[in-house]
């Protein structure tokens, strides 16, 4: 590395905490200097580079796409010296591991085994946040995500747990005397959705359905939908994981499965895990191996660029 092309860490710094925070002040609070500083240090880096970072014409100063690309490779390379000083320091060792996933993850497959992970490692206190919402991955915040997808998140590690396609399904005696050829063919039935996403809307709109639900739709948490598939409440879509048992008993009957090679995937930052974050990983790669059918299950590991 040269040393000498590098800009000073200083004005690093005061950039990347503008891009953090949106502006100049805020940037100036977190760091505890002042707006001008943070303003002086940018413009300084700017003639450093050669390359406008922040474009300025309007009333609100916005990044160009040069400074979104200085902003994220600042994002994990400061975000790797946090983790690091961290870890030499014992500064992280009395935090809790976060853990974000989704409502369905957590109700169905990772509440109902954690007791086995909290035998093994009772000294690891767990904060769990199931959210749909997708949740960013910063140093001191959430450790891990457990995200569905194909595995491309930008600047971020993937590793698949297992795969399962989304499908739609409903219970047999709410659509038996219906002929359903097509997904169009279900926008007269009613629906139902997992609270805070738009699973029913965005997977109708793919298929070309265009029309409006005419039965309504109702939203539920994660943990009540398959409550209401299986009382008949309405047609939804959701991972075959969760209804394999129920489409093979016959209590759900299977509509239509995307052909799309989608699954669950453990998502990091890129770098060395610490030790807590490490035991859950490995502890999920044992856990999907023990649950889930083995055609499913995948060691590709992927850093999306």
């Amino acid at each position: 590395m040269d040393w000498h092309t590098l800009p000073s860490l200083t004005a690093l710094r005061a950039f990347a905490a503008l891009a953090e925070t949106g502006s100049t002040a805020a940037a100036g609070a977190r760091l505890n200097v002042s707006h001008a500083a943070v303003s002086q240090q940018v413009r300084q880096l700017e003639a450093h580079l050669g390359v406008a970072l922040v474009d300025r014409s309007g009333r609100q100063s916005r990044l160009t796409a040069e400074g979104r690309d200085l902003a994220d490779a600042l994002s994990l390379g400061f975000g790797a010296i946090a983790r690091a000083v961290e870890a030499l320091t014992g500064a992280d060792a009395e935090r809790p591991l976060q853990i974000s996933t989704t409502p369905s993850f957590a109700a169905h497959w990772l509440m109902p085994c954690l007791s086995e992970f909290r035998q093994a490692h009772p000294q690891i206190d767990l904060m769990i946040d199931p959210t749909p919402r997708i949740v960013e991955l910063e140093p001191g915040g959430i450790d891990i995500a457990v995200r569905y997808g194909t595995g491309h998140w930008p600047g971020l590690e993937a590793e698949l747990l297992f795969r399962s396609p989304i499908v739609a399904v409903a219970a047999p005696h709410l659509v038996e005397d219906k002929r359903i050829e097509c997904p169009a063919d279900l926008a007269d039935l009613p629906w139902l959705q997992e609270f805070g996403t738009n699973e029913a809307s965005d997977w109708l709109r793919r298929r070309g359905v265009v029309k409006e639900r005419a039965a309504g739709l109702v939203q539920v948490p994660g943990n009540l939908l398959l409550d209401g598939l299986r009382n008949g409440q309405g047609v939804a879509v959701t991972v075959r994981e969760w209804v394999r048992q129920d489409i093979t008993s016959g209590r759900l009957r299977l509509l239509f499965e995307d052909q799309e090679e989608a699954g669950y995937h453990v998502v990091t930052r890129p770098g060395v895990l610490r030790p807590p974050a490490k035991a859950f990983v490995t502890w999920l790669r044992r856990q999907a191996r023990k649950t889930v059918p083995l055609k499913e299950l995948s060691v590709s590991k992927t850093q999306a660029k």
